[in-house]
C-alpha cells in the first residue's frame, strides 16, 4: 500500500468516518506502527444471523474488531488470521473469529442458562473462566502457519491480546477496543513498537522501557472508548488528535472490510464427500437428508444422497 505524509484533517472538510474500514499508519521518527479500525455495517451482518444476548454480541464485536485489526496487518493478500477463545468452566465455552482477504467473520458457543444465572453486565473472567488465547497466521504464498497461544488474561479481550504480543511475540504493543451503546459499532487501535536495526543487532523492540516506545504509548492511551466508535470522526482525524505533535506520521491506504462466510452448497458437499457411502448413510435424518450447519452464518444445507451417486 502507498504511503502518504499526514496534514491536518480537522481543517479540511469532513469525510465519511471509515465505517468497515482498517487504516494502517506508521511513525517513522519512533519506530512505531499501528492500525485503526472501525466496523458498523459489517457487525449488523454478522449478528443479525444469530439471536445473541447483548453480553455474546458485545465480545463477538469486540472479537470481530480484533480480528481485524490483527488481518489487516498481514502482508500476504490471500494469508488468513484466526483467533480462538477456548475455556473451561467459563460461560463461553468457544469463540472463534477469522479474517481473508478483507472478510471477516465470528461466532460465539456460550451456556445460556448460565449467562442468564450471571448478575450484572459478565466480566471477562466470568464469561471465559479459565481459557487460552490461540491466533493463527497462515500465509498463502509461503505456506507457512504460525501459531501463539496465551492464556487468557486480563480484563478485557484487548489486554488478552497485549499478552499475547507481549508474551508470544515479544513486541510491545497497546490495543484498545471499544463498543457502542447498541454493540453494533466498534473500533479500535493496535499500535507496535517495531524492531530497529539488521539481524543480529540489538532487538531493540524487546524493551518495554524504550523510550520511543514510552512516548507514542502515552500517546495513544489517551485515546477515548467514544472516540474509536464516534460515526463522526474519521479515523485520520482521530489520528492527528493523537499524533500532531510528532514530526511525521505516514497513513496507508484503507483496507475495506466485509462480513464474508467461506461455505456453500458445492463446499459442503464435497467434504461430505470425501466419506464413504455406508458413513454418509449413517448420517441421513428422518426426511432423506444429511443437513449441515454453518455455525458462521447459521444456514444449513440439505445435501441428497443422489448428489453422490449414492441409492436414496
Amino acid at each position: 500500500m502507498a504511503a502518504m505524509s499526514y496534514s491536518d484533517p480537522e481543517a479540511s472538510a469532513a469525510v465519511a468516518a471509515n465505517l468497515d474500514e482498517a487504516v494502517g499508519f506508521a511513525l517513522p521518527t519512533r519506530s512505531a506502527r499501528g492500525r485503526l479500525v472501525r466496523l458498523g455495517p459489517l457487525l449488523d451482518d454478522v449478528l443479525s444471523a444469530h439471536d445473541y444476548p447483548a453480553p455474546i454480541a458485545r465480545i463477538l464485536s469486540e472479537a470481530l474488531t480484533l480480528t481485524a485489526l490483527l488481518g489487516a496487518m498481514l502482508k500476504d493478500a490471500g494469508g488468513q488470521l484466526t483467533m480462538q477463545a477456548q475455556t473451561e468452566a467459563g460461560i463461553v465455552d468457544l469463540l472463534v473469529c477469522d479474517y481473508k482477504a478483507g472478510e471477516l467473520r465470528g461466532y460465539v458457543r456460550f451456556d445460556k442458562e448460565r449467562l442468564a444465572e450471571a448478575a450484572g453486565l459478565p466480566t471477562l473472567a466470568s464469561l471465559f473462566g479459565k481459557g487460552y488465547l490461540a491466533i493463527t497466521f497462515d500465509q498463502a504464498v509461503t505456506k507457512e502457519r504460525y501459531q501463539g497461544i496465551v492464556p487468557l488474561e486480563g480484563d478485557s479481550l484487548a489486554d488478552a491480546a497485549q499478552h499475547f504480543f507481549s508474551q508470544s511475540e515479544q513486541i510491545p504493543s497497546l490495543v484498545r477496543l471499544a463498543v457502542n451503546d447498541t454493540g453494533h459499532i466498534a473500533g479500535g487501535i493496535l499500535l507496535q513498537h517495531l524492531p530497529e536495526g539488521e539481524e543480529g543487532r540489538e532487538r531493540l523492540h524487546t524493551r518495554l522501557d524504550h523510550p520511543e516506545w514510552e512516548h507514542v504509548r502515552i500517546l495513544a492511551e489517551t485515546i477515548r472508548a467514544n472516540e474509536l466508535f464516534d460515526q463522526e470522526l474519521p479515523l485520520e482525524n482521530l489520528l492527528w488528535r493523537l499524533f500532531h505533535e510528532e514530526e511525521e506520521v505516514r497513513v496507508l491506504s484503507a483496507v475495506p472490510l466485509r462480513k464474508g462466510c467461506r461455505c456453500s452448497f458445492e463446499y459442503v458437499r464435497d467434504v461430505i464427500g470425501r466419506f464413504g457411502a455406508d458413513e454418509r448413510a449413517d448420517m441421513v435424518d428422518e426426511d432423506g437428508f444429511i443437513s449441515v450447519d454453518c455455525e458462521f452464518c447459521s444456514r444449513v444445507f440439505p445435501i441428497k444422497m443422489s448428489d453422490f451417486g449414492d441409492p436414496a
